[in-house]
Order: C-alpha cells, then structure tokens, then sequence
C-alpha cells in the first residue's frame, strides 16, 4: 500500500489581484503564476465557480498534464490556458460574479512519494457602469428657517451597487441631529432647516467601476433673520452704546442685521412722553443744534417673511469734544483740566506762604531759655511792604506779625505777595519804647 503525503505551500502559484471588479460585457482573464516548472512535475486540478450568496457552485474546468475537460453548458464563454492554468471569462453577465476557486495537487518528479496543494480564491464583481446623477430638492422653492423641512434625493438612470455622497458648497455631509441619510446616501432630510443650511448642494455617484460622477449645483434659499443688530456711526465718540458729538455737528447712523430678504428698518425717538418714529430706512441723519443735552433713540429691524424682529438702543449725548491736540489729549489721558489747575494753584499758594513765614521767623541761631514776647520787637525792627505780583495789582502794608497768624489763604490764590523789609541804619529810641 502507498502512502501519499500531502503538503500545503503558498509558493508554487500566484494570483493577483485577488479581487476584481469587472464592468458588463467585459472579459476577464484569471492569470495564474506558477513557479515550478510544469514539464518536471505532474498535476491535477480544478476551476470552480460559487455564487455570491453561496447558494450555488459548480466545476468549470477539471484538468491534468495530458487532459482537459470543460463544463459544456458554458460552451466559448470559458477559455483554459494549459500554459500557465489561467482561466479567461468572457463577456461576463451580472449571473458571472462570484468565488472563482483553483485547486491543485503538484508531484515533482525530485520529490518521490510527496504531493504539494495549493489553492487560490479569487472574487470577481459585475457592474454596469453609473450614468450622470439627477439631483431634486423638495420644495423646489425658498423655505423659512424653523417653519420648514427639506428632502433632497439623488438619483441615477444606469449602475449598479451605486453609493452616494452629498456636498454643500463642495464640503461633504455627514449625519447628524439634523441631517438624516438613507441607508444607499440616496436621500437627504434637512429637519428643520436653518440659516446655516443655505448654500449650493450637489451629490456624487458612483460604484466599484466607477469613480465619480457628479449632478448639477441647485442653490437652497433660506429665508432667516435678523441677526446680529448693530448701530454704528462715524462721527463723534463712541463708549458702549453712548455716542458723544459736538455742537451744532450733524451725525449719521447706520443700522445693520444680518437677514435674508433685508430688513425693514424704522428709527424711533424715546422720552418721557412717549416714543417717535422719525425716520424709516437704514440710515438716520441727526443735527444736534436740535437736541437737549442727552436723547435716547432706538433702531427697530424687521423681517417681513419670518416675521422676527431685533432692536437696538442708544443714547446721544451732545458735548464739546475739542479738536486736534485738545482732542487728542482728552482721549490719550484720564486725568481732567480742571483738577490741574487747581493742584497748581494750591501749590503755588502753599509755596509762598512757607516763604512768608521764613521771612517772618527766621531761623535763632542760640536757644534761649526764656521769652517774654517783646524781644522780638527789636528784631522785628523796619518797615514792611507787601507788594503784589504781577506789578498791576495794588500794594498793601501790613504787619508782619499780624499776617503770620492768618489762618487762611484764600486770596493767595488769585493774588501773589512779596515782602520786602527796610532797615534803618539807626533806629529811633522811640520806636524802641
């Protein structure tokens, strides 16, 4: 009895690609490698086909070194090349596609008693090419954010295993809270729909034999708004929503809101006896010699399709802001004109009554340990003599001890005061008395 040993080996043959995608109609031939030689060794094998399903298979082709035998009901459709064991398909229908099976047992005549199997699957798709896409949307007309839905579907006349993909603004979609796809991507639910759904939409079609096929733009309108109410204006100055201007300056307000169609827009006037309309349109032209000193206003914005509106409110306020270097320094700085003046005048009036007290009291050179008070007369020995500065103001004679005990310094800060001393070179005894 012989024993036949069987070894499964992965590199005698070879076979690529191991899927092939194939259009209708088409030929396709199974190529095999082999790498042994054929006239030194002996085979046997098969080609078998099994459906996709796996619901059906058959044997196409039964062959050996001497003999082949080919199923008859596929007649020319199969061709076997004895050469290589390759395997020619022709004109492939949808009913072709499926597992296409080599089996094969090799003997090499070096190798007594040992056979060698090696098996190859390769699968084969048919497809009918994609034909241009149709795309639709419903409603086919302009829809209102919030109040309405929208359904776009794909569409192809020819194709096979077809897969769709949908851009807007050729950014592609995916799902989400909102965007709903079928399960083939054929369909598309926007819901609801929203501003930001606006755009240009278009889908790609396509299969394993075909790369991409692209539909026509459609243009989604959606009707939203307004968003986003803004006033603004390029005269005078602006802190939040105050705008300061100067007298008997005219001044223009623009108002703006994102919407779709535009706005309507109305400009109404605010005081404590009610409220105007002055003006209708996104511009607002005011002349402030026709103000008080402060007025509130208010731009009104209004969506005549999606029946929203926004409003936005600012208060006018007319005061002298300067021009030029005068108004450059009011914005550079926080520090006002006023509180510098007076800090100037207080230390001037500060500066002159210290020097008015030196005079006065000059420093002792020795301490002595008792004064009755009348010493100082002889000290104190002169005239005085205030005189005023500038040279205009009016002089004025006063003692130099009763002045040392004012204890204000108003008028030091309109009128500036210098001491001036004479001393005679002999003193009178009376006066010394």
């Amino acid at each position: 009895m012989h024993v036949l040993l069987f070894k499964v080996s992965c590199q005698l043959i070879h076979i690529d690609p191991l899927v092939s995608h194939v259009i209708e109609g088409e030929s396709l031939l199974l190529s095999v490698e082999t790498h042994f030689p054929l006239d030194k060794a002996d085979i046997q094998g098969t080609w078998s086909y099994t459906m996709i399903s796996g619901t059906k298979s058959r044997m196409l082709v039964t062959f050996t070194k001497e003999n082949v035998i080919t199923d008859m009901t596929y007649g020319d459709h199969l061709v076997f090349r004895e050469s290589n064991l390759s395997l020619e398909i022709k004109n492939l229908k949808r009913d072709d596609e499926g597992d296409y099976h080599l089996s094969l047992n090799i003997k090499l005549h070096n190798q007594t008693g040992s056979i060698i199997k090696e098996e190859k699957t390769v699968l084969v798709t048919v497809d009918v090419p994609v034909s241009n896409p149709v795309i639709e949307k419903s409603p086919s007309y302009a829809v209102i954010e919030d109040k309405a839905n929208v359904t776009w579907t794909c569409s192809v006349e020819k194709g096979t295993r077809v897969k769709f993909k949908w851009f807007r603004d050729n950014v592609a979609l995916g799902a989400s809270d909102r965007y709903h796809f079928s399960q083939d991507s054929a369909t598309l639910l926007i819901s609801p729909v929203r501003k930001e759904d606006k755009g240009s939409y278009h889908c790609v079609a396509s299969n394993p034999v075909t790369a991409g096929q692209h539909s026509r733009a459609v243009e989604l309108i959606v009707y939203y708004g307004p968003y986003n109410l803004e006033v603004n204006s390029g005269q005078g100055l602006r802190t939040g929503e105050v705008f300061t201007i100067n007298p008997g300056e005219p001044v223009f307000f623009e108002c703006q809101a994102d919407s779709n169609p535009p706005n309507s827009y109305v400009w109404i006037s605010k005081s404590s006896n009610g409220t105007d309309i002055i003006a209708e349109g996104p511009l607002l032209e005011v002349r402030s010699y026709k103000l008080a000193q402060a007025e509130e206003y208010l731009c009104r914005a209004f969506n005549n399709v999606t029946q929203k509106q926004d409003e936005a409110q600012f208060t006018l306020v007319v005061a002298s802001l300067g021009t030029g270097k005068e108004k450059h320094t009011q914005e550079g700085s926080s520090v006002s004109p006023l509180a510098i003046t007076v800090c100037s005048l207080f230390a001037i009036g500060f500066m002159v009554l210290f020097f008015l007290r030196r005079t006065c009291h000059p420093k002792r050179e020795q301490k002595r340990p008792h004064r009755s008070g009348h010493e100082d007369a002889k000290e104190d020995f002169g005239i005085y003599e205030f005189v005023s500065i500038p040279g205009k103001m009016e002089s004025a004679q006063a003692s130099c001890r009763s002045l040392a005990r004012l204890e204000s310094i108003q008028d030091m800060h309109t009128t500036i005061y210098d001491v001036i001393r004479h001393v005679p070179e002999t003193p009178s005894h009376s006066l010394l008395k």
